[in-house]
């Protein structure tokens, strides 16, 4: 379907859509933009759908704060969008950190970990003082993003003004290592040994 869609050229149509749309409308079509992205993210680019997108994440809406995040994320996991999303979305990410609603977080911290891969990513996040609400959904054992944010805090420790800043929080870190899940084992493991890093 999504290819389908993108062979159609329906992604401009889409995009725009999400101007005029009712709120209902606008979730469907976020979750279309969301599988659609996931194959190929150019179209979206080209018809200015960050600047959209941009909007959507301070929806009243969660359901639609919380898809928008997600789109952002597809759109993040190509080379190109990464950019886009670096230069114009970060500090609205960083802000969603701390949403009252656990699925917004955790589509926000997603978006951010694709976006601190580029180290224009990383100073923006670092600017945007992610590392306080990154470090705090990582304590959280329920939150769901807190595998995204123990990945997008290890990125944020490859620059030495993040390593200097959360050195000071590696038992956030260690508490994780007694995790059910192996992923978040894991990415802790990593995470204190960046973090711990000496030139």
């Amino acid at each position: 379907g999504a290819v389908g869609i993108l062979h159609a050229g329906l992604i401009p149509l889409l995009v725009f859509k999400l101007k005029t749309e009712s709120d209902g409308i606008q979730e469907l079509i976020l979750d279309t933009l969301s599988n659609c992205l996931r194959v190929e993210a150019s179209e979206a680019l080209a018809t200015g759908a960050i600047t959209i997108l941009k909007e959507k994440l301070t929806h009243s809406s969660v359901a639609i704060r919380s898809r928008a995040a997600w789109v952002l994320l597809e759109i993040g996991t190509h080379a190109e969008g990464r950019s886009v999303v670096c230069e114009e979305v970060i500090p609205v990410l960083v802000s969603l950190l701390e949403d009252t609603d656990s699925e917004v977080q955790a589509s926000a911290t997603g978006a951010l970990m694709f976006a601190t891969v580029k180290p224009q990513g990383r100073f923006s996040a670092l600017h945007a003082e992610a590392i306080p609400p990154l470090l705090k959904l990582v304590a959280e054992e329920t939150s769901k993003a807190r595998l995204s944010a123990i990945k997008t805090l290890t990125m944020l420790a490859e620059l030495p003004e993040g390593r200097k800043a959360l050195l000071d929080h590696t038992d956030t870190f260690q508490q994780c290592l007694n995790d059910p899940c192996e992923a978040v084992k894991r990415a802790a493991k990593i995470a204190i040994s960046v973090i711990k890093w000496k030139p």
